[in-house]
């Protein structure tokens, strides 16, 4: 077992009216411990009244997505000797790009209703999911029959996409994957919904959104092929009018 260490969890903390500010606590841990183990120690034994969402600890409901040490992570599987060291700081914000109702808790309504706007569904069917269809195998070709099934819809990749920063109109990484998996084919009605200045052409390929995907949705990826298909969509009406 391991030693534990002695750290300071630095807790953003902004209630309604308030200016934001760092609450400070020291605290000893076991390094093997999860993130979220520590903020649900302040509230249990140290602070009530700290706000946080939290729900599965197994990363399937993607409730506790948190900004720890200034990476998106998703805390109930981020162990803190990946994060911090002994004697080190450990600091906890909420994520961004999104409206913040209290301390660590933020507003992810307008995310679930634009997925919806995209026809991305959480729960599949399983024949339409391909589970056990390795993600390694995924490719542009067969792009338009891939199902997005494995998003757990935690918010990380709009928090961590440059792009989401300049533009509260922006669909985000989440939904323009989501889109992706339904097909523009499919669902041809999508089309001037993504292709568009708050579509997929603001997104600058900065791919943190893969980065922080804790599901290896590929959210850059599927963008990208995205953009291939509207681009095959817009010459196949140029030569059908010529």
């Amino acid at each position: 077992m391991s030693e534990n260490w002695n750290i300071t969890l630095k807790v953003s903390r902004q209630k309604e009216g308030e200016t934001p500010h760092f609450d400070e606590y020291k605290m000893e841990v076991n390094p093997d411990e999860y993130v979220l183990d520590t903020v649900e120690r302040v509230w249990a034994f140290m602070d009530r009244t700290l706000c946080y969402r939290h729900a599965c600890h197994h990363s399937t409901c993607g409730a506790c997505g948190m900004r720890v040490n200034d990476t998106e992570k998703l805390t109930c599987i981020t162990y803190i000797r990946d994060v911090t060291h002994d004697g080190g700081t450990l600091k906890i914000e909420p994520l961004r790009n999104f409206p913040i109702i209290s301390d660590l808790a933020v507003d992810m309504g307008t995310l679930y209703s634009r997925l919806d706007s995209v026809g991305a569904r959480s729960v599949l069917p399983s024949p339409e999911a391909e589970i056990e269809k390795p993600a390694a195998s995924w490719s542009a070709a067969d792009g338009e029959y891939i199902r997005l099934a494995d998003c757990i819809e935690c918010g990380l990749c709009i928090s961590a996409c440059p792009s989401a920063a300049t533009s509260n109109e922006y669909l985000g990484p989440a939904i323009l994957a989501g889109a992706q998996a339904n097909g523009l084919k499919r669902n041809p009605e999508l089309l001037h919904l993504v292709d568009s200045e708050d579509g997929v052409w603001r997104c600058h390929s900065a791919f943190e959104c893969t980065a922080v995907c804790p599901s290896f949705v590929d959210p850059a990826r599927r963008i990208m092929d995205l953009r291939t298909q509207i681009i095959k969509e817009r010459f196949t009406r140029l030569f059908h009018k010529a």
